[in-house]
């Protein structure tokens, strides 16, 4: 499934709730509205548009939130979403909180790699960041995923005088462990607009002062559109995602599904397309389904914004859309 520009639009991230049971500050924070569960998408629903998808050339699903793992069944539906004709790879996005306890579930639904946000290393700090004291739960979620010999990446967003100075306790998180940290500028959505981004250039060569010139890895990490380098010694790789200063628009291979069933062609404009629409008042619609789902995919724009604030259109608060 090809878009106006040329781009092979094969990976779907869905959105599976919009619940949390952690309040960093630049994504959810205390008092933010969550909206009623008959407005969340079905599971059944969710498998209907994800079988439409595929059979319009979308091999690969990210299960995202708020965080999936609050969901009852989400291990399940992992399981469901792999059976699916056409869809390769099964991929989650977590805080971490519940994984360890999950895994196992995960493990047996055929999970093909996780990925765990962690900003910090430090309790006080994570505290300051999430609202919570359970970053040994986090840290033991990301060891048992390993373990359990699943690939596993470390999303890591740097603010500016919270966490800026931990890069290099956190990268050390690949020297003993074969997990990739990467390095993601915070999103000028919802929340995020209030704190700046930390430069992953400006980074780079932080990291390069301190460890010398790094060998870029150009093998392949995922899905994302990480840049990686590898360090000597290191059983993991680092990488960076720069939504500032990397543009990587020209190869963007995703559309985004959030949990009240609108499709989202980029995460930076506000244009959608309501899925949720067509399941709930249409009695015959897969046709609709894929037609709608094709629509979003043309109404896919050449690049973002996000360099240039003024012109995002995007309103809605990041747990909202979906990680």
């Amino acid at each position: 499934m090809k878009d106006s520009f040329g781009r092979e639009i094969n990976y779907l991230r869905i959105s599976i709730t919009d619940r949390c049971n952690l309040r960093c500050r630049y994504c959810m924070p205390q008092g933010i509205h969550q909206v009623p569960m008959h407005e969340i998408l079905t599971y059944e629903e969710i498998l209907e548009i994800a079988e439409a998808a595929a059979s319009l050339g979308i091999t690969k699903i990210k299960v995202t939130g708020g965080e999936p793992l609050v969901r009852l069944g989400c291990a399940h539906l992992v399981a469901q979403l792999k059976e699916i004709p056409g869809i390769e790879q099964v991929t989650m996005t977590t805080n971490g909180i519940l994984l360890k306890q999950n895994l196992t579930a995960l493990k047996e639904a055929g999970i093909d790699a996780i990925n765990v946000s962690l900003d910090t290393l430090n309790p006080e700090v994570f505290q300051r960041i999430t609202g919570s004291e359970r970053l040994q739960d986090v840290i033991d979620g990301i060891e048992a995923s390993v373990s359990a010999g699943i690939r596993t990446k470390v999303n890591t967003v740097l603010q500016t005088g919270v966490n800026d100075d931990e890069w290099k306790d956190l990268i050390r998180l690949a020297k003993d462990l074969p997990i990739d940290v990467r390095f993601i500028e915070m999103m000028p959505i919802g929340y995020g607009k209030k704190y700046p981004p930390v430069s992953n250039e400006d980074l780079k060569r932080q990291i390069e002062a301190e460890f010398g010139r790094a060998e870029e890895d150009h093998s392949i990490h995922g899905n994302g559109p990480a840049e990686y380098i590898h360090l000597p010694c290191y059983a993991g790789s680092i990488g960076f995602i720069g939504a500032i200063h990397g543009k990587f628009c020209s190869s963007c291979d995703r559309i985004r599904l959030t949990s009240r069933g609108r499709l989202k062609p980029c995460l930076c404009y506000g244009d959608t397309v309501d899925l949720r629409g067509i399941l709930r008042q249409k009695k015959h619609h897969e046709e609709l389904l894929k037609q709608a789902i094709a629509e979003a995919v043309s109404r896919k724009p050449e690049a973002h914004c996000f360099e240039q604030l003024n012109r995002i259109t995007e309103e809605q608060e990041m747990i909202e859309i979906g990680g």
